[in-house]
């Protein structure tokens, strides 16, 4: 902390989130708040804690932002095209920045019984915030919700790009649909913590710049940096829980034994493993767990672990610029499926699949995959998502199509029960 900055913790209590990130919304241009849910996860969630900062760089100017401080950024999926000869020319919903990053002008750490704010004037910011209105009520207005694909328009492109795996070009391809619509009015923190009743998970964020937010209910992690050890966890492979115990494990089981889905999993795994081996140090790079089996409140999935240890020298920058975009949300391999997800999709990802977290003052880091997850412009009162699936050989279009629908269900229910009058996707 500066000079100028200083500390202060007290207890916490039952309604301190929404009331912080209704007084940070009017207070900063940027903000970034991470809480794991306290979901169980494999080396742990994201950290509980707010950022907020009132200057934004983009990721090729990270160094213009203070040294020894946090570091709070968001990067599109189309930062790929800063990598690899790509372009991402498709329709847009919403204008994203490609990257974008901030040190915070104020740290809010929340444990499970205190709060600690670091910053300028911390009792004047405690007094604001417990002094600032926050209702959570269901709105009377309107929301409209659109599709980019219904199951015949899906099934037609699923087989072009079944044609290309047949012919070699690929192996397994993450093919992602979009959701989009309009409302009467957008209110980015009540539908962020609607979502999080709906659907908590260990990567969850709340992301403000300017008139953009990301609602974000990821399970996935990109990558986590301790020391310099470097960990990615791709998830391949996803089943609806059951409605009794039995029915839940009996489905958990049909997971982990899939022969298709472990294929899916293994092709990522092996990509990821390749991508850290373009910067580890020799022999480092391991596989933790192999298609491990873990359950959220709507869905299990398989998750792998992939980890290695980094040569001292090397930087954020050089580690996203070797790894992103997830393995997972692309392809195998990466670059032939990036060319064909931008000849086959129907809109630009932007924020959606690219990745979101943050920086500490040590170098360390945890970023999450941005899936599961509402980008909203509130200026026009716009939003979209998308969801996808893996494509392979084996893949069959109307299970795949089906487990897009699974994973846009919580997005879709979350809308569904804050608007009094939602029009369902057509």
């Amino acid at each position: 902390m500066s000079s100028t900055e200083s500390k202060l913790t007290i207890q916490r209590t039952s309604d301190w989130v929404p009331k912080m990130l209704a007084w940070v919304d009017q207070k900063f241009t940027y903000f970034g708040y991470f809480t794991s849910q306290e979901i169980d996860y494999p080396s742990g969630g994201f950290n509980h804690v707010l950022y907020a900062g009132s200057k934004a760089v983009s990721l090729e100017n990270l160094d213009q932002l203070p040294s020894g401080k946090p570091k709070v950024g968001i990067v599109s999926y189309d930062q790929k095209n800063n990598y690899e000869k790509l372009s991402s020319k498709n329709s847009e919903w919403i204008n994203c920045p490609d990257s974008l990053f901030f040190s915070p002008k104020l740290t809010i750490l929340i444990g499970k019984t205190e709060i600690t704010i670091e910053g300028s004037s911390p009792d004047r910011i405690l007094a604001e915030i417990l002094d600032t209105q926050a209702t959570q009520k269901r709105t009377t207005g309107n929301c409209t919700l659109n599709c980019s694909h219904d199951e015949e328009s899906y099934t037609a492109t699923f087989q072009k790009i079944q044609d290309h795996i047949s012919e070699g070009d690929i192996y397994e391809l993450n093919y992602c649909m979009d959701f989009h619509g309009t409302a009467s009015h957008t209110e980015p923190i009540n539908l962020f913590l609607r979502l999080c009743e709906n659907s908590p998970m260990p990567f969850s964020a709340l992301f403000k710049s300017a008139n953009l937010y990301l609602c974000c209910a990821s399970p996935e992690r990109f990558l986590k940096k301790q020391g310099q050890n470097l960990l990615t966890q791709p998830i391949k492979g996803t089943i609806k829980r059951g409605k009794t115990q039995q029915e839940d494990e009996a489905l958990k089981k049909r997971l982990a034994e899939s022969k298709k889905e472990q294929a899916e999993n293994l092709m990522i795994v092996d990509l990821m493993r390749n991508d850290l081996a373009r910067m580890a140090l020799t022999g480092t790079v391991e596989v933790k767990e192999l298609f491990g089996i873990y359950s959220f409140k709507q869905i299990s999935q398989m998750i792998s672990s992939v980890n290695c240890q980094l040569p001292p020298s090397i930087g954020f920058e050089e580690i996203i610029s070797k790894t992103f975009p997830m393995g997972s949300m692309t392809g195998a391999p990466k670059v032939k499926c990036m060319e064909l997800i931008e000849t086959y999709e129907k809109f630009k990802r932007s924020w959606f699949s690219g990745s979101i977290g943050y920086i500490d003052s040590n170098g360390d880091f945890d970023f999450c995959v941005i899936i599961r997850s509402l980008i909203i412009d509130r200026t026009k009162n716009s939003f979209y998502f998308g969801v996808g699936s893996a494509i392979t050989i084996d893949a069959d279009a109307k299970a795949e199509y089906q487990e897009c629908l699974l994973k846009a269900a919580s997005l879709i229910n979350t809308l569904k029960n804050f608007y009094s009058n939602f029009n369902n996707p057509k």
